[in-house]
């Protein structure tokens, strides 16, 4: 049986209770239960571990020191087990440089078939650029004026790591005289002596010439071995007007002599200097002073703090101050007159300096009188200068704060130089391919018109494109551009983008951990999701998924559910089998769920709300087209469509920055939009995302809510912390006094093992209880501040119950459904739906205003149905107060139960950023046009 089963025998990970579990292979099997139900400890903790530990053994002890510390799980045996892949969410890149192009490797296939089969076209004059003849670029030449000093140059090396010693050797043997070394001239006979690891440009003089009568012969020779120096490239530099042009015998332009070198795959990528946009460096962005972050109110003059930057300075001494006002005196600026009276050639001044230099002096402090003349920095140049200079992460931050990005003005946010978007294939360059959504891109290709001879050089690259943009099709990503930040993707759609790298590498005899690959994902594109997972199967490989997906468990081979409930209530197998034979499965609560047998009720009615509202009017960010979104408050609403029609930009980008900057005057700005009416009708926004609460493991659940505090309160206030004179602060692990020196109250030792993984070990002196022994002997009903941190949330509203300040916040966390997480739980092992509940709990706490608004971005992530369940409950609470709750959502339960739907679409990227309908879900459900309505119409 091992040999078509994976058999885990005794697995104690986490909260798994000694758990045995046959699980079929080469067959799409779904993970199910609870949240916190062990589902994850088992798949990706215990089967996953293993077999990436195994893999890792077997290399060398040299190969294993960089791929850090594989322990084994708890678990007695693992038998049948294949080499594991897990793709998880948490690995999205955050590097700027990152785009969907470069995560899938489309684009290094892209730069193949642009550097082979690529034509480049004059940017000015729209023509072919082909080889040019000595006498056309001797022509070219002729145009300089007369006496002008020339410099004829051979490019030897571009950007080229090493010491060059024998190449400068080789040079002054075959008698050249000078070269130009990273743009500095030095002669030949001199020893030069360059950095063996850094990057060198070198240019070898081969001749100096003025322009006069009869030079003619003497050009044509010169230019001749330059080209026969640096394979049919020579540089002709004008001394007398600073200019310099590339000639090339491969290619450039007859009229204006603009040319390219050589075209080869580096020269596409933004990464490399020799293609990347000079301005940006590649990244397709600049900070830049941000107007409004500078000048907060345009109604003030410079004398009333107009200027952020100058606020505190007006009529001090301060040296940056004086100078600035000598700028505004010499050319009659009136600091009196309010900023918006200004000419643009006025602004111009303030921010960009003088165009002439200006004799001024300035008295410092102690009296003394210094002259000077020169340019004189606006506040834009002054701030952008300072924000490069500084080594302080402080001034850093500060300069920051007037800054923000702006599309990079050279480039256009293409990220390339000039030379390469020259570069066209079937009509279009490189930067206009990935600006297209992947649908278009696959028609592109697809009808891609190229001669025979391009054909047979590009057959196998175009193959390889064709198929990798179809797998991300077939995941739903059809919407995406190929130039979009990797960073700025959703976690279920950077865990899709890798599904469909790794459908591309097509492996068999895989064993692949994927973690709810569903998130996200409108119902709609959920078919081909669940077709993509059964190719995976169907190519040899066993996946196991850890899923809450109806839809998905329906199509799957085998499902595990894990349970009964979360935390210590849950860590057993309830049910494994076929579909059919856990949905008959009295145990099951999936099974009840999948069988109709529990299911969430729809609302009797629909709330009417409070009549206000809150509109979104001219909203144009990214796919958004120009629209105007009514929110009607005191509702439970809803904002649904297919994956990238422009939910999140509308809520998340436009409303959620729009009203913060509003509300909290928060210096984030929020996307294109003309105008948001109705902000007087609310007085709080709470954002719960699923950002984590904290980065560091002495973040937890208690100290996140507040609860922490009345906690050591009620600690301080007992007989035994009286009678030794203890204070709260002796029962907090950040503090000394308290807390455990040994470890600082984290404990847990971290020691460094040089070559080998860290290894962290619970501290010896307090047996990772955080605390000395002092403090533990202080107790509450018998039960020290460690124990407390070691209850589950359920335990502690048990011991608790008769002290509302702390059972109230406890409860809170409860009602969420985290009944099964630990009160001291540290923040980096919380998921990302556990953190966002953590979130909700701790403002739930808070008094009802009937003015909140609340705004959760996909909170069904990581849910079971139950759960889900149990946290609409909750929501629905919060509205019943009289606030309003806004969720961006796919889950058809939530959608069901709402009182208004908002419907982006019809479909994702261009084709998306339009309202199809808004309304109640029944009228959703009866729209044809909505794709939302469509699956809504069989549950209602």
């Amino acid at each position: 049986m091992a040999n078509d089963h994976i058999i885990v025998k005794g697995a104690r990970e986490n909260n798994l209770k000694n758990v045995n579990v046959s699980i079929p292979k080469d067959k799409l099997v779904i993970l199910t239960g609870l949240s916190g139900s062990g589902k994850t400890s088992l798949a990706f903790d215990t089967i996953y571990a293993e077999g990436q530990r195994r893999y890792v053994q077997s290399l060398s002890a040299y190969a294993r020191q960089f791929m850090g510390g594989m322990e084994k799980p708890d678990v007695d045996s693992i038998d049948g087990l294949s080499p594991a892949i897990a793709i998880d969410q948490k690995t999205t890149s955050h590097n700027p440089r990152s785009t969907v192009g470069t995560v899938t490797e489309i684009y290094d296939y892209l730069r193949l078939l642009y550097a082979r089969v690529g034509h480049a076209y004059c940017p000015n004059h729209n023509i072919l650029i082909e080889a040019q003849t000595i006498k056309q670029m001797v022509d070219i030449v002729d145009q300089y004026d007369d006496r002008d000093k020339l410099q004829i140059l051979a490019r030897m090396a571009m950007n080229q790591k090493g010491t060059h010693k024998e190449l400068f050797e080789k040079l002054l043997k075959d008698g050249f005289v000078r070269v130009k070394v990273d743009g500095e001239m030095r002669m030949l006979e001199d020893d030069i002596v360059l950095e063996k690891n850094k990057k060198h440009t070198i240019d070898v003089v081969v001749d100096r010439i003025v322009k006069k009568e009869g030079y003619h012969a003497r050009l044509t020779d010169s230019i001749e071995t330059a080209l026969k120096l640096a394979d049919g490239e020579c540089i002709v530099e004008n001394l007398t007007q600073g200019v310099e042009k590339l000639f090339s015998a491969n290619q450039a332009c007859p009229i204006c002599g603009f040319s390219v070198p050589k075209l080869e795959p580096r020269l596409f990528s933004f990464n490399n200097p020799l293609g990347a946009c000079p301005d940006c460096k590649g990244l397709g962005i600049k900070e830049e002073v941000d107007d409004d972050l500078l000048i907060p109110d345009w109604n003030l003059s410079i004398n009333e703090g107009g200027l952020r930057y100058f606020k505190t300075a007006v009529g001090t001494d301060r040296i940056e101050w004086q100078t600035f006002t000598k700028l505004l005196d010499y050319y009659h600026i009136d600091l009196n007159k309010p900023l918006k009276d200004f000419t643009k050639k006025e602004l111009d001044i303030i921010f960009y300096g003088s165009k002439e230099p200006i004799h001024y002096e300035i008295t410092s402090s102690s009296g003394n009188v210094s002259r000077t003349t020169k340019y004189i920095e606006g506040v834009k140049t002054l701030i952008e200068r300072r924000y490069q200079e500084t080594t302080s992460s402080w001034a850093k931050e500060y300069y920051a704060s007037f800054m923000s990005e702006h599309v990079c003005p050279t480039c256009h946010g293409k990220r390339l130089n000039e030379m390469v978007l020259s570069v066209q294939v079937g009509g279009i360059n490189i930067a206009e391919f990935t600006a297209m959504s992947i649908d278009q891109a696959l028609d592109f290709i697809t009808h891609l018109k190229l001669s025979i001879m391009e054909e047979k050089i590009a057959r196998l690259i175009i193959k390889e494109i064709k198929d990798r943009l179809t797998f991300l099709h077939n995941v739903g990503l059809g919407y995406l551009t190929l130039a979009r930040r990797a960073g700025g993707l959703s976690g279920g759609e950077a865990q899709r983008i890798r599904l469909a790298t790794q459908i591309g590498s097509r492996l068999s005899g895989v064993l692949y951990v994927l973690d709810e690959p569903s998130i996200g994902l409108h119902q709609r594109d959920n078919a081909r999701l669940i077709q993509t997972l059964q190719d995976m199967r169907d190519l040899g490989n066993s996946v196991l998924v850890v899923e809450h997906d109806e839809d998905t468990m329906r199509a799957s081979d085998f499902i595990v559910d894990v349970g009964p409930g979360a935390g210590i209530h849950g860590g057993e197998i309830v049910a494994a089998g076929t579909p059919e034979e856990v949905m008959a499965n009295e145990k099951s609560i999936t099974g009840a769920y999948l069988s109709g047998r529990k299911k969430i009720e729809v609302p009797k009615k629909r709330r009417k709300g409070n009549g206000l509202y809150l509109e979104v009017r001219g909203a144009k960010e990214h796919n958004l087209k120009n629209i105007n979104v009514k929110f009607p408050l005191g509702k439970f609403i809803v904002v649904t469509g297919v994956s990238g029609s422009g939910k999140s930009t509308l809520v998340n980008d436009i409303l959620a920055k729009g009203l913060k900057m509003k509300i909290y005057k928060s210096k984030e700005k929020p996307g294109l939009h003309k105008e948001i009416r109705g902000i007087e009708n609310i007085d709080k926004v709470i954002d719960v995302s699923q950002e984590p609460i904290g980065r560091t493991p002495r973040s937890n659940p208690v100290t996140y809510t507040g609860v922490f505090d009345d906690i050591r309160d009620l600690f301080a206030k007992t007989p035994e912390a009286k009678m030794r004179g203890y204070d709260k602060g002796r029962f907090s692990f950040n503090t000394k006094g308290g807390r455990c020196e040994a470890c600082q109250g984290d404990g847990v030792k971290r020691i460094s093992m040089h070559f080998l993984p860290d290894v962290y070990v619970p501290c010896e002196e307090c047996g990772g209880k955080r605390y000395n022994e002092e403090t533990l002997q202080v107790t509450y009903k018998g039960k020290n501040i460690y124990d407390v941190l070691e209850m589950t949330i359920e335990e502690a509203l048990g011991f608790f119950e008769n002290l509302p300040r702390i059972y109230n916040k406890i409860k809170a966390l409860y009602d969420v459904g985290l009944g099964y997480i630990k009160l001291g739980q540290s923040s980096t092992t919380l998921s990302g739906g556990e953190a966002q509940r953590v979130k909700l709990a701790s403002e739930l706490q808070k008094k009802a205003t009937g003015k909140t608004l609340y705004i959760l971005d996909e909170p069904t992530t990581g849910l079971h149905s139950d759960d889900v369940n149990r946290l609409i409950q909750v929501l629905q609470t919060i509205v019943d107060n009289g606030d309003t709750v806004l969720v961006i959502e796919h889950n058809l339960d939530v959608i069901k139960v709402a009182d208004w739907v908002i419907d982006l679409g019809l479909e994702g990227g261009d084709a998306g950023g339009t309202i199809v309908v808004q309304g109640t879900p029944e009228k959703v459900a009866k729209c044809d046009e909505s794709r939302t309505g469509w699956f809504l119409k069989e549950l209602l």
